[in-house]
């Protein structure tokens, strides 16, 4: 019997990396698990391309929205946006910890300002009729203290926000860049099993390191949903045993080779459409054969930017080393 929880599995909003073409490649290796955009600033919508930032591939369903910004009036234009656009959900960054972020004021250092964000979620939540999540950290700066990422999810959830997605490290406001706030501020999975058990009406899906079935196991035990980052980019052939292991579906018969078939027509469509090469297409795709022999010598020929003139179809056939491909590396 398939699950029927809509935050079960999710692919995590990572900027520069979950666009829609990457988006695109993660659903062709599972149906169910839940897709999240790179975070768009409420600015970059209201004064920018519209379209540009908010289109998307029906192919991408379900498909959230994860928004940056802390005025609600500018939220609930964004939101609504959103939805127009067909977008499945809104999220709001919480936990997003870069120094360009903070300037604008949003992102982690909204934790400190649990009223605000639970005004935004309102403002939203009046706006639209799809679900508006948070995604946010455990804490901030030196703030270790369990009660204030209890008093923060406690404030926003009376604003009507159901689900919370949280990344279980602190985020350090300074001293760290973004990267290492993703690696140094110690995994605490603790106190998020902690907010389940006071808030068990609420939906909480855990954030932060998983990187195996293992983990996984462990954390839906406890948990409503993981989501998972750059693990699912890194080695996304991993995505594709989800929906038999996580959500009931009958046994995968996909092959590496048909996903990158699929993906090689879909970079033709891309072309066609909009009159770019496929290599900004393909970049997504390079972990596909992860820890595979040969993997190595596939990835150099789809990563070669000597080759963006080529038909897609020809340089797969270069990557496998088939005999109808020309050689591509000579000087």
């Amino acid at each position: 019997m398939p699950q029927t929880q809509p935050w079960r599995l999710s692919v995590a909003p990572m900027i520069d990396w979950t666009d829609r073409h990457c988006r695109y490649f993660h659903r062709l290796l599972s149906r169910e698990a839940r897709l999240y955009t790179e975070m768009i600033t409420t600015g970059a919508l209201l004064h920018g391309d519209v379209a540009r930032h908010l289109r998307f591939n029906a192919e991408e369903h379900p498909v959230a929205l994860q928004l940056g910004g802390s005025e609600p009036e500018d939220l609930a234009r964004c939101a609504k946006l959103g939805e127009q656009w067909g977008y499945d959900e809104i999220n709001l960054n919480c936990g997003c910890p870069s120094e360009r972020v903070q300037r604008g004021a949003f992102g982690a250092c909204l934790m400190a300002e649990p009223q605000l964000v639970a005004d935004g979620v309102k403002a939203m939540r009046d706006a639209v009729s799809v679900p508006v999540t948070v995604k946010h950290r455990i804490g901030i700066d030196r703030v270790e203290r369990y009660e204030f990422v209890r008093d923060f999810v406690g404030t926003v959830a009376e604003a009507g926000c159901t689900t919370f997605i949280v990344h279980a490290r602190n985020a350090w406001l300074q001293g760290l860049s973004p990267k290492e706030n993703r690696e140094i501020p110690p995994l605490r999975y603790e106190l998020v099993h902690r907010l389940k058990h006071d808030f068990p009406q609420l939906s909480i899906v855990i954030n932060g390191g998983l990187n195996s079935d293992a983990q996984l196991d462990r954390e839906l035990r406890l948990l409503d949903g993981a989501m998972i980052g750059r693990e699912a980019y890194h080695n996304p052939w991993w995505l594709a045993s989800w929906d038999e292991r996580y959500f009931g579906a009958e046994p995968s018969t996909l092959t590496r080779e048909a996903v990158e078939a699929q993906m090689v027509d879909y970079m033709l469509r891309v072309m066609a459409e909009e009159g770019v090469s496929w290599y900004g297409v393909a970049r997504h795709m390079l972990g596909l054969r992860h820890g595979l022999p040969g993997a190595r010598r596939w990835r150099q020929v789809w990563s070669d930017h000597r080759l963006k003139a080529r038909d897609p179809h020809e340089v797969m056939a270069l990557a496998h080393g088939r005999d109808d491909a020309r050689e591509p590396l000579a000087a």
